[in-house]
């Protein structure tokens, strides 16, 4: 067990994120006494495990005690520890909302992106969806339209900011087409973020430019994720 651990650490450290599916990741998803001791190993260095069940990632992030001694004298981390202007964390939050909320939504009602608008019966025996089956992209030029004038103009929006969102692992760029990124859903806390987005006014400009915020609803079930599923995820 001590090699796989070393080698665990060492390639977070190295990659700062790595997929479910990986093995040692997923046995430090399911075996309680591999996962101590990879805590164990993180925390001696103030970092710790990032783990969200509906996200297709796991990442290392800081410790909530090292985030002021690490960050604190930077001027910028009164914004965002990854040097992300306001413009830029707004930018965040509007594909954040257009991508992970509806994927919540199919992740909750066992729905992939094929199945929109149409009911399955047998929907809650199915294990919890990752990637692109539930996580459907994002028009980039419908994007920059409807909300580039607002957030800085539009060719700052194409040129730079998504392209900084991209190397920072929140997006991945394809043939104009915007895809979640391997932090986009690990990073960010969703339980957070979806009440403040759907009871906020962020949900009205969303709806103003014609895009739809799923209902409050749909995210009780998402707190807990069923042990079932669990299990099958990490089997």
């Amino acid at each position: 067990m001590e090699h796989e651990i070393k080698t665990l650490t060492a390639r977070l450290l190295a990659n700062r994120w790595l997929p479910r599916s990986d093995r040692l990741v997923r046995r430090a998803l399911v075996d309680e006494t591999f996962r101590v001791e990879l805590d164990h190993r993180l925390a001696a260095v103030g970092l710790q495990l990032q783990d969200n069940p509906y996200a297709g990632h796991v990442a290392v992030a800081l410790a909530a005690d090292m985030l002021e001694p690490v960050f604190g004298a930077k001027r910028e981390y009164a914004a965002s520890n990854v040097g992300l202007t306001r413009d830029e964390i707004a930018l965040l939050v509007v594909i954040w909302s257009l991508i992970i909320l509806p994927k919540r939504e199919r992740q909750v009602t066992r729905r992939e992106v094929a199945d929109d608008g149409q009911a399955d019966m047998f929907g809650a025996e199915k294990p919890v969806a990752h990637g692109e089956a539930v996580s459907a992209g994002l028009s980039e030029a419908s994007l920059i339209a409807d909300f580039g004038q607002a957030l800085g103009g539009k060719s700052r929006v194409k040129n730079f900011m998504l392209g900084k969102l991209a190397r920072l692992g929140f997006i991945e760029r394809r043939n104009g087409i915007l895809y979640e990124g391997p932090l986009l859903d690990v990073a960010l806390d969703y339980r957070v973020l979806a009440d403040r987005i759907i009871h906020g006014t962020l949900a009205d400009v969303l709806g103003r430019a014609g895009h739809a915020v799923p209902e409050a609803n749909a995210f009780e079930q998402a707190d807990v994720l069923p042990d079932s599923d669990a299990e099958e995820e990490d089997a």
